[in-house]
């Protein structure tokens, strides 16, 4: 299949905004702060919906309204889960921890937060939740790399090898050139996008069915059970579904944007704006999925390629239902949801490089500009390293995505949430609740799981009673951690 021009040169544009706004970016990069958390200057609406791009990947246009497609609305409990979820974690995690990495020596990343918050001056914490970083991110990057390369395959009639690279290009260009300016920006740029084609690409499809009456009509005759939310699903199916939710509190990617807030009082703004653009977006990609299995009913002449892959059914009915020149903006937007989370998962493994390791342990007094330039150079050799994994798009590694997301939110999600709110944690417990969650999930996944249920839920809870226990045994809070925790604590209450 080739693609059309108006679709060529709508990518091609695309490209180059991401890359304009990267270069703007690379003019008010000036330290390390600037590269890693854009100097603390987000406002409410581009912390919203970076937060929000960060998040949604190529799943958002791709494997949800696949998935609803084939099953019916028995899956989008996972989209109710990822609402609650967020939500929960824009309450309690958001301005706490936006007050908290500031009083805890200005830390600038995940490790350095958890090393100043505990007076770690083994250093453990910060090896180990770096350490656990890499490892996952660089699984995560690699299963971004492979998202676009199969859009820029499918979309243009590339090979495989030749649409890696070019998917993968444009993210670095900008993501090495300008840092977490040009990626909350370009993120800013990119949600828009995706809203645009998950609100239009539905009520286009309704229509195109004769309205809402006839596409639910159309929908009941194909199978009537397409409506059963409860459709061949299981107790411990809902809730593992509904699980994900907890994954919020332990994403680097989704927290340093809090992080990266101009202020704690722009926190319950972007919140109300985060929340409808997810709600909005999730709707609209259910609903794509949904109203999809009426328009493919109507005219099974068109349905092939979509039967041979369900998630391909929001590229398909972009192409013919829309003027290419339009259809070509549409698809942009799941370039957009790719590159947002992978610009996001490379500046954060080259800030766990930079600020945890190259800093920490090798340059103690590097100047900023070196700090930057070192940055920029992890950039690249994660993206290369994530590259040579996705060659093989076959590769097992890349199926761990559900299995990374367990990891970061039993790993990271119960020390994060425990230690913005109860004082008296200590680092044995927060080591302890990042070992037993790590662990938890793996042993869950490979060996434990005999009732199927979701890896991250029992992590959870193990790590949660491991940090209260082991913060107990031992030497508890020093005064000035007791002290730094209530004058965070007052900030915030007062903000």
């Amino acid at each position: 299949m080739t693609a059309s021009t108006p679709m060529l040169i709508t990518f091609v544009v695309y490209i180059a905004a991401m890359v304009l706004i990267g270069l703007f970016a690379y003019l008010r990069t000036n330290n390390l702060s600037d590269y890693i958390l854009g100097g603390r200057s987000l406002g409410s609406f581009v912390t919203a919906l970076s937060a929000g791009a960060s998040d949604m990947s190529g799943w958002l246009l791709m494997g949800l309204p696949g998935a609803i497609y084939m099953s019916g609305l028995s899956e989008s409990w996972i989209a109710i889960g990822l609402i609650v979820g967020a939500y929960l974690n824009w309450l309690f995690v958001a301005g706490r921890l936006r007050v908290q990495t500031e009083h805890n020596g200005n830390a600038l990343t995940l490790p350095d937060y958890f090393t100043n918050r505990f007076e770690d001056t083994s250093k453990v914490l910060r090896i180990l939740s770096a350490l656990v970083i890499l490892l996952f991110f660089t699984i995560y990057c690699a299963s971004g790399v492979v998202a676009g390369a199969r859009l820029f395959e499918s979309t243009f009639g590339m090979s495989y090898q030749t649409a890696l690279w070019a998917g993968a290009a444009a993210t670095i260009a900008y993501t090495f050139v300008g840092g977490f300016l040009a990626v909350s920006w370009t993120d800013t740029v990119q949600a828009s996008l995706m809203i645009f084609a998950l609100i239009l690409t539905p009520i286009v499809v309704m229509l195109a069915t004769g309205g809402i009456d006839p596409t639910f009509a159309a929908i009941e005759l194909k199978d009537a059970s397409s409506f059963d939310m409860l459709k061949g699903a299981s107790f411990i199916g809902v809730i593992s579904l509904m699980g994900w939710g907890l994954g919020y509190f332990g994403q680097p990617h989704i927290l340093a944007r809090f992080m990266a807030a101009d202020s704690v009082k722009s926190i319950p703004a972007a919140r109300r704006i985060s929340m409808t653009w997810m709600v909005l977006c999730l709707g609209g990609a259910v609903a794509v999925g949904f109203f999809g299995i009426a328009y493919f009913s109507a005219h099974p002449e068109l349905a092939g390629p979509v039967t041979e892959n369900p998630e391909r059914v929001f590229i398909e009915l972009a192409k013919i239902l829309f003027n290419p020149w339009v259809a070509g903006v549409l698809l942009s937007a799941i370039l957009a949801a790719v590159m947002s989370t992978l610009s996001c998962q490379l500046l954060v493994c080259s800030s766990a490089l930079t600020e945890d390791f190259y800093k920490s342990f090798l340059r103690k007094n590097a100047s900023q500009k070196e700090l930057v330039w070192v940055g920029r150079a992890m950039v690249l050799l994660v993206a290369v390293v994530a590259i040579g994994i996705a060659a093989n798009p076959e590769s097992k590694v890349l199926g761990l995505v559900s299995y990374a997301w367990a990891g970061f939110g039993a790993a990271f999600g119960p020390v994060v949430l425990i230690s913005l709110i109860w004082k008296n944690m200590t680092r044995n417990g927060a080591l302890a609740g990042m070992l037993v969650g790590a662990l938890t999930v793996i042993l869950w996944k490979n060996f434990l799981n005999h009732i199927g249920l979701y890896e991250i839920i029992p992590g959870f809870i193990f790590a949660s009673i491991a940090i209260l226990v082991f913060s107990k045994i031992g030497q508890g809070p020093s005064a000035s951690m007791l002290a730094r925790f209530d004058k965070a604590e007052r900030e915030y209450q007062d903000a």
